[in-house]
Parts: C-alpha cells; structure tokens; sequence
C-alpha cells in the first residue's frame, strides 16, 4: 500500500457524521436531504396514497408548502442509516407487499445518492385512504 492509499484510507476513518472526504475537500449530507431522498422514493411505490406527517407538516402544506421529507426520521451514525417512514395506504391494496417495495425502493435510492449504507427501513403505517375525488370524476364521466 503506497502512502496516498493510507492518508486516504485514514481520512476515511476520521470522518465526523454525514461526511464524505475527498481529496480536494469535504462533502457534507444534510440529515434533512437524506429524509427528501427517503420520501419521493417512498411517494413513487405503487400503493401509497400520501405521507403521514405530524401537525407541523399539515399546517406547512395549508400554507402552500410542500415538505418532501414528511413521514420520514432519519437517524445517521457514522456511515449508516436507520430511516423510519410513515405513511398512508390506499383502500385495497396488500400493506406488506407495499411496505416491502417501499422498503427497496427507499434503501436502493438513499444507498445510491448518497453512499451511506442503509441499515433498516421500518415502515410504520398511520392509515388508509379511499381514492381520491379527482379519480372519482374520471370514472363518473362517460
């Protein structure tokens, strides 16, 4: 091993939270950009009616915000992940097989942006909802 593969393997070792070193300098990942990854990867499975956020986040979407990383908690040790997501199933559907490709789709997302290895997504599902009005007039309308 030549001396530039131990100072960077060394650098490696020396990271604080959230840091990527690079030999020009250092790229730091937000917890809150991760939480974004997690939720539109989350919002695009097949089967997800919404996120389910706390009061805060209802009252920010009221006002014409939109927050991407409601229904997400992310917990960064190190390198790793632990991300929680909760979110809200439509009628019908099969919860564990949504849950499980929300699982997929959230890991291989964050794993792929960032470089963090994530070591669980726990789905936590707040509730179930009918379809939504606008699909209702679409099939009301001959």
């Amino acid at each position: 091993m030549n001396d530039d593969q131990e100072i960077v393997q060394t650098k490696l070792q020396e990271t604080d939270q959230g840091e990527i070193p690079d030999e020009v300098g250092s790229v730091k990942i937000a917890d809150e950009v991760i939480s974004i990854v997690a939720g539109l990867a989350a919002t695009e499975v097949p089967g997800v009616a919404g996120m389910s956020g706390g009061l805060a986040g209802g009252i920010a979407e009221l006002l014409g915000k939109k927050n991407f990383s409601k229904g997400v908690r992310v917990i960064v040790t190190g390198k790793t992940v632990t991300i929680e997501i909760y979110v809200i199933i439509e009628y019908g559907i099969c919860i564990p097989e949504v849950a499980i490709a929300i699982q997929e789709k959230v890991k291989e997302a964050v794993e792929s942006m960032t470089g963090f290895e994530v070591v669980a997504v726990d789905i936590h599902v707040q509730g179930i909802s009918r379809r939504i009005a606008k699909e209702f007039e679409e099939t009301d309308n001959f």
